[in-house]
């Protein structure tokens, strides 16, 4: 087992636990417990759990979002597919807006070097492309960054999508459902992502499968402002199937 994967069981089984000790988890990783106190202070260093002596219990409530830190262990291969299959749907010449979390930081990679104009909505993909080379132009939207995640929301954010337009608007989601369309975690970012909509001609939706199916509690839109999904194939099949009953391209990777 990897130590992102073992981040990944660790962070899980606390959340789920509610607490856990370092024995539990030592039984249920296979690690020592000298490597699994290692890796709880590693984890409440990032705000995913809080210590305690011979132990640690949850921070997050069942509804709360995962940190960006943590997001970025999990399902990396389904992004990167996810990823490459995005970049695909791009062509050369578009100007393309990128929206923030860790499955469009790996399309931000794929388009550093490309004939394309990218305005991200995040400080990660921000910094990546800054130093892209021609025939790469990087626009940068005003706003402040949500703590920990450099996801950027407010007025000033706002105001530079409305004052631009874009071929395509490339969208994470922390919920997509066919019955309650887009939703995120945090009201600010869910106006950030209806304003993307609103200023862009096409939308890409790039979501692993485990978002399919799940909502959160701040709505951004029906499932019918998707012009194309791109998912992997641990997708639930009635969802894409329910997706594509609505007109949207599903593509599964």
């Amino acid at each position: 087992m990897s130590t992102a994967e073992r981040h990944r069981l660790i962070a899980q089984a606390v959340q789920e636990a509610g607490t856990a000790t370092v024995a539990e988890l030592a039984g249920l990783t296979g690690a020592s417990e000298m490597t699994i106190r290692r890796d709880l202070d590693h984890l409440a260093a990032q705000g995913v759990l809080e210590r305690f002596r011979g132990g640690a219990r949850t921070l997050l409530l069942r509804g709360d979002e995962p940190p960006f830190a943590l997001r970025a262990h999990e399902a990396v291969d389904a992004k990167r597919r996810i990823a490459a299959e995005v970049a695909a749907l791009v062509q050369d010449g578009e100007t393309v807006l990128l929206d923030s979390g860790t499955t469009c930081l790996e399309v931000a990679r794929l388009l550093h070097g490309r004939q394309v104009t990218v305005m991200p909505l995040s400080l990660q993909a921000i910094a990546l492309l800054s130093d892209a080379p021609e025939p790469t132009r990087l626009l940068v939207p005003g706003g402040r960054p949500r703590a920990g995640e450099g996801a950027l929301i407010g007025p000033l954010t706002l105001a530079s999508l409305a004052a631009l337009r874009f071929d395509t608007a490339v969208l994470g989601c922390c919920g997509l459902s066919a019955d309650d369309g887009m939703t995120a975690y945090d009201l600010d970012e869910a106006a950030v992502k209806k304003a993307a909509i609103a200023s862009a001609r096409r939308i890409v939706a790039a979501a692993d499968g485990s978002k399919l199916g799940r909502t959160a509690q701040a709505y951004v839109g029906p499932p019918a402002l998707v012009h194309v999904l791109v998912t992997d194939t641990a997708a639930p099949a009635d969802e894409t199937e329910a997706f594509e009953s609505r007109g949207v391209a599903v593509k599964r990777v």
